[in-house]
């Protein structure tokens, strides 16, 4: 069974679904600051979307349950202009099939995650985002998008490390699988970025796994080796010797199995 609710900020029911494998749900009411969508479910693997300007996506409920906060004021730049503010609202979710959870696939995807604190993954953070701005934001790297040549609002967001030389970003799929490699998409909106030279991926099972980078905005992939992990921190980034001082980030994509 799956059920989606939508809430205001005091926890007041806008509108309700429910469905044994695909809930839908649409409703008209402007959003306040505030307002949430609950998902509650007896799978922990869906395919979700929460409204009509996210993609579509997996996501992991390890309880559950999934709060999906609506972005409000500055939050909203990273996504397409006008988002959230339309009268009428779709949410919908369904159960991933056998087949699908057992596929090789992208496990890093998730246009859904959400800056803070999260109840559903995958769920990315980092130790620093530009000026705090959410176009900057870690969450930008797992969102589907690898649109580069450019930098600042959607669909141009990325992670951004404010110069600093010990950035970190973290990913957490929420449980453990089977991953077979990664790419990066770098931001390229050369000559304003820099770009990273080398750096390092460790993974929850210990590993460290050194790789190098080029000047491009090509996907750039890395080796996994079939590493049985939870969560995955790239670290220790090296910057080119480039005037710029604007390395980003903008797709990071883990691919692999969930553990049967």
């Amino acid at each position: 069974m799956i059920t989606i609710t939508a809430k205001t900020a005091a926890g007041k029911i806008i509108a309700e679904a429910q469905h044994g494998h695909e809930a839908l749900l649409c409703f008209d009411r402007a959003y306040a600051e505030g307002d949430r969508i609950e998902i509650a479910a007896d799978a922990k693997h869906l395919w979700v979307q929460p409204d009509a300007s996210v993609l579509p996506g997996e996501v992991f409920l390890p309880d559950g349950r999934m709060t999906w906060r609506i972005p409000w004021d500055e939050h909203r730049l990273a996504y397409r202009p006008g988002a959230f503010t339309d009268a009428r609202h779709i949410v919908s979710a369904r159960e991933m099939t056998a087949d699908e959870i057992a596929a090789e696939r992208c496990l890093s995807r998730n246009p859904a995650d959400l800056r803070g604190d999260a109840d559903f993954f995958p769920h990315c953070t980092a130790n620093v985002e530009t000026r705090n701005e959410s176009c900057f934001a870690a969450r930008n790297v797992i969102d589907g998008l690898r649109y580069n040549t450019f930098h600042g609002e959607w669909p141009f967001e990325s992670w951004g490390i404010g110069a600093r030389q010990d950035a970190w970003c973290l990913l957490d799929l929420g449980r453990e699988a089977m991953l077979s490699r990664m790419a990066l998409t770098l931001r390229a909106d050369f000559p304003h970025d820099a770009w990273w030279v080398r750096g390092q991926v460790e993974l929850s099972d210990g590993a460290v796994i050194d790789f190098a980078l080029d000047r491009t905005g090509e996907r750039q992939f890395v080796d996994l080796g079939g590493r049985r992990a939870r969560w995955l921190r790239l670290q220790n980034l090296v910057k080119s010797d480039d005037p710029s001082a604007f390395p980003a980030l903008r797709q990071w994509e883990v691919y692999g199995r969930d553990v049967q």
